[in-house]
């Protein structure tokens, strides 16, 4: 054994530091090789014999295969994953408004004909349906009517 395999054994410690930085190296250079064939997939621009072909590359030269891949198109890698990110958030924003609009509020008719079912039930009085009624309206502004705007009005 050498002088640094016997100072490794000395000190624990440090042989503990040396395996968890091996391991560590280890499982980083495995996230990347997945992230490369993530990205090999993800690339329209690639025919699918280009697809192979870096596939093959990193599949029967490992290390190799992915320190070109990284030197090569590392840049547009980059730059795909962030066209991803953004696509995924804009179709989230756009699904969250699509239901939010669909559920939305409900207009202040539908809260005043449910209010007038309650008073006919007899759940609340006429007094706290006029408050009930006063708080949807602030909330929801005045009900409008279909009539046509146009009228006359009597004198």
């Amino acid at each position: 054994m050498n002088a640094e395999t016997y100072l490794a054994y000395d000190y624990p410690l440090l042989g503990a530091f040396w395996t968890t930085l091996v391991l560590f190296l280890w499982i980083m250079w495995f996230v990347l090789l997945f992230r490369i064939i993530g990205d090999i997939f993800r690339d329209d621009r690639l025919s699918g014999w280009a697809k192979a072909g870096w596939l093959v590359f990193c599949i029967v030269l490992p290390f190799l295969g992915v320190f070109v891949y990284v030197i090569a198109r590392g840049k547009d890698m980059g730059r795909r994953e962030i066209a991803q990110a953004r696509a995924q958030q804009e179709e989230f924003n756009a699904y969250i408004r699509q239901t939010a609009a669909g559920a939305g509020r409900s207009s202040s008719v539908d809260e005043l004909a449910r209010l007038s079912e309650i008073r006919d039930r007899g759940a609340i009085t006429d007094e706290e349906f006029r408050r009930a009624k006063e708080l949807v309206l602030a909330v929801h502004g005045p009900v409008e009517h279909s009539e046509p705007t146009s009228r006359t009005s009597a004198r």
